[in-house]
């Protein structure tokens, strides 16, 4: 199983950027599909963005295209996750996971077997 660290989270104003990165360990990192998923209070929690084990393909939510980028590098085992024109509505503690079967559905959280312990996103208006 593969073990994820999210940071890179913090505090921004509307319209700002961040990056954030997830740490993977574990050798089977390079062939699993990831995703970026993420929960505000008193919400479920979300599909953000997906990115397939080569980084060739990629997947988002309609809230966050056009806004966000998902990218990997599998040398040093870490996906991230760009995040621009950040709005508001964008407040959430974000979660990276690890799909090692590559589903292919990157969307249903239920296929994630690792998840990280989260990173908190603040936008201030």
């Amino acid at each position: 199983q593969v073990q994820l660290e999210e940071s890179g989270g913090g505090l921004v104003q509307a319209g700002g950027s961040l990056r954030l990165s997830c740490a993977a360990s574990g050798r089977t990192f390079s062939t699993c599909a990831m995703a970026w998923f993420r929960q505000a209070p008193g919400k479920e929690r979300e599909f953000v963005a997906g990115i397939s084990w080569s980084g060739g393909r990629t997947y988002y939510a309609d809230s966050v295209k056009g806004r966000f980028a998902i990218s990997r590098d599998n040398a040093k085992n870490t996906v991230y996750l760009q995040m621009n024109s950040l709005k508001p509505e964008d407040t959430a503690v974000y979660y990276c996971a690890a799909d090692r079967f590559g589903t292919g559905r990157y969307d249903h959280s239920s296929v994630y077997e690792s998840w990280g312990q989260g990173t908190q996103v603040t936008v201030s208006s």
